[in-house]
């Protein structure tokens, strides 16, 4: 293979900077079917007088937690070295008794939904359940977290700073999502399911305030101080117990800034744990179903949960401490509001879905700034891109928010020199890289996307395949609430959803050329055009009629490159075995002290362990050692450290803190990890510290 020219490595640079792949190998062929557990049948209103069957599932979607790039930031110094957290796939199932329609609602602890995550998924439930879920009743959101394992589009600008395709992540999130959507199906039993709707005003700013205020005093009053305080909470029921919630917040999942390097699902993902864990008692390692908690993000583009509006601050210089406290605000007020939730839903379970070819929309003048016909254009990322969002991360020196034409003298190192045509499509956007136009195997960002609107009773949820503005997605929920002749608390916007586009601003908005403006990638008209598809996703949902499926995306599955190298093999330290103890805890602890412990380790990509741990926590009961923590809890973290490149040796890093209220006993540390030979084999192993005390 041919060294890059300085040209190319150059190009690559901007679009990691800018957005942000290339596995030697492709993704795996499809597995076996599975057997189908049999949907369960449509009927009449039961005698119970449930509208609904209702399911729930969880599963975990952690992917790799080491030498691989990180997914959020696009900075190639951020790479994983362990996990904070496992991040979860969370999975609802609503069927309509009456009509027999559902649909299944996934949020999970991603940066995004890459449209290869929707076409893998599909597949896999198409495996399972025939015709049952589709690209039409099935919604995929992610949280949005940047503390995530990178490397799972099949688009390239996505996948450069993770140094290309990561099949085991991206298989690690297909099949944690699907696990999560089977428990839930599995799970349908009668239920019922209520609204409640609150504000949140300590938990997000708005760090594009200039861009912001460029919108229309009318748009601008709906939202005091800049932000979309709305809370929007579904309680689900099965007979009298609770079994879950949604709750949708706008606010980023940017509270770990780009200096952490351990996954980890962030605020939302801390909100989660609090209500499932804490409150609930779910113990994510057992079989037992319990509470599931989502926390879905919606028109977040330009919300910061940095509330001194700098990366890793407010409320506290803490990272890890700003995590907890915006993830816990989040849990409490939605806790709230799910607890006095008191509007039944009722109605019909519905859903609409298009694939429509962004770079190739016509635009009526209804939708407009001018009144004119417009047009949308081929995906071009701005210059203001690169500088990146000083309130969360801030990108490439030498770049500034606000960069507007002319750009010749920043478009002569790249060689890449957008016609004038598209200049004028794009105007004023400082055009860098015409991503629209680039020919190459795989693309560099998406043309075809997503929009969808889904139905359960009376709230309807608009997806989309972005990062909306407040203001852009309150312009969507008015097109959709007039469309569908309902109230505007009834529409809610759900970003991150199906495929990711990066940004949707305003017209007004863009024109400032912020970071958001920089990263709309379809020109100016970006938002008209989805509201105009909006709108007849809606007309058709009202009037009981169906759309066309449009132009169906590509699947770029069998052309993933990587340049990240796999595990040659691992050895221990001289003298030492896998499993053996390198640094022993003290001989006690009390309340409040970190307790750390080192063991001889292999890689961890040699078993992600999905659905397991590294490390547990274990206290002696009775005579046995029963675990108490993970590596999925918040107070425990698992750190992967390489100690020698040439011989492949390392050490696992496991620290617990010991948290007020802990039971006095006996406790130790276990570490589970996986070696493989000089010969390709992998096998597992396990150690566990001496004994300690906490007291």
């Amino acid at each position: 293979m041919r060294s890059p020219t300085p040209r190319a490595r150059a190009l690559s640079l901007v679009l990691a900077g800018t957005l942000g792949a290339v596995t030697l190998s492709a993704v795996p062929a499809a597995r076996p079917a599975e057997a189908s557990p049999k949907p369960a049948p449509a009927s009449d209103r039961a005698a119970d007088g449930t509208e609904y069957l209702v399911g729930r599932g969880i599963a975990d979607v952690t992917g790799e937690a080491a030498e691989v790039g990180m997914m959020g930031y696009s900075s190639f110094d951020q790479k994983a070295t362990g996990i904070h957290q496992r991040q979860r796939s969370r999975a609802f199932v609503v069927a309509d008794r009456a009509s027999g329609e559902r649909v299944a609602y996934v949020n999970a602890d991603l940066g995004m939904v890459f449209q290869s995550v929707q076409q893998g998924v599909l597949a896999e439930l198409r495996k399972r359940y025939g015709s049952l879920y589709t690209e039409r009743n099935v919604l995929l959101s992610a949280t949005h977290t940047h503390a995530g394992s990178g490397g799972h589009s099949h688009h390239i600008a996505y996948n450069l700073a993770s140094l290309g395709f990561q099949k085991d992540t991206y298989r690690a999130v297909v099949d944690g999502i699907v696990e999560s959507v089977a428990k839930a199906h599995e799970d349908l039993r009668p239920g019922t399911i209520a609204l409640g709707r609150g504000e949140l005003t300590n938990a997000s700013v708005n760090r594009s305030r200039t861009a912001f205020d460029r919108n229309p005093a009318a748009d601008r009053a709906a939202f005091p101080g800049g932000i979309d305080p709305s809370m929007t909470v579904l309680r689900f029921r099965q007979g009298g117990a609770d079994v879950g919630a949604i709750s949708w917040f706008a606010t980023h999942n940017t509270s770990l800034t780009n200096k952490n390097t351990l996954l980890s699902p962030d605020n939302k993902g801390y909100a989660s744990y609090e209500w499932e864990h804490g409150h609930e008692g779910v113990r994510y390692l057992d079989e037992a179903k319990g509470f599931v908690a989502a926390f879905a993000n919606t028109n977040a583009g330009d919300m910061s949960p940095n509330l001194n509006l700098k990366p890793g601050s407010g409320p506290t210089e803490d990272e890890f401490e700003n995590t907890r406290i915006i993830g816990d605000r989040q849990f409490r007020r939605a806790k709230e509001i799910h607890d006095r939730a008191a509007e039944p839903v009722s109605g019909s379970v519905d859903s609409r879905m298009r694939f429509v070819d962004m770079e190739n929309v016509t635009v009526a003048g209804k939708y407009t700034t001018d009144g004119k016909e417009q047009r949308t254009c081929p995906a071009m990322v701005g210059a203001s891109t690169l500088a990146g969002s000083v309130e969360d991360g801030p990108a490439l020196p030498g770049f500034t928010e606000g960069m507007n034409s002319p750009v010749a003298k920043l478009l002569e190192p790249f060689g890449v020199e957008p016609p004038a045509w598209l200049v004028g499509c794009q105007y004023p956007k400082a055009n860098l890289v015409p991503t629209g136009l680039v020919n190459a195997a795989v693309p560099a960002t998406p043309r075809i996307l997503p929009l969808q609107i889904v139905k359960i009773g009376q709230l309807h949820l608009v997806a989309g395949p972005a990062e909306y503005t407040v203001v852009a997605g309150l312009r969507i929920r008015r097109t959709v609430a007039q469309g569908l002749g309902v109230p505007l608390e009834n529409v809610v916007m759900q970003g991150y959803a199906n495929a990711y586009s990066q940004y949707v601003t305003t017209p007004e908005e863009y024109d400032l050329q912020q970071y958001e403006g920089g990263s709309t990638l379809y020109g100016r008209n970006t938002l008209p055009a989805q509201q105009q598809e909006f709108a007849a996703l809606a007309k058709s949902l009202r009037t009981g009629t169906q759309v066309e499926r449009g132009p169906l995306p590509p699947d770029h599955s069998g052309r993933q490159l990587s340049l990240q190298t796999g595990v040659v093999m691992d050895n221990p330290p001289a003298g030492k075995r896998f499993g053996d103890v390198l640094r022993a805890p003290s001989a006690s602890y009390a309340p409040g002290a970190t307790v750390t412990a080192e063991f001889a380790t292999g890689h961890p990509k040699n078993n992600l362990r999905r659905g397991g741990t590294f490390l547990e926590v274990q206290r002696q009961v009775g005579g046995k050692w029963v675990r108490e923590l993970d590596d999925g809890d918040w107070d425990t973290t698992y750190r992967w450290v390489r100690l020698n490149g040439l011989t492949g040796t390392s050490k696992a890093v496991v620290t617990w803190r010991v948290a007020p209220g802990t039971p006095a006993g006996t406790y130790r540390i276990v570490h589970h990890g996986d070696a493989k030979s000089l010969f390709g084999g992998v096998s597992s192993f396990s150690g566990a510290t001496a004994p300690f005390t906490v007291g």
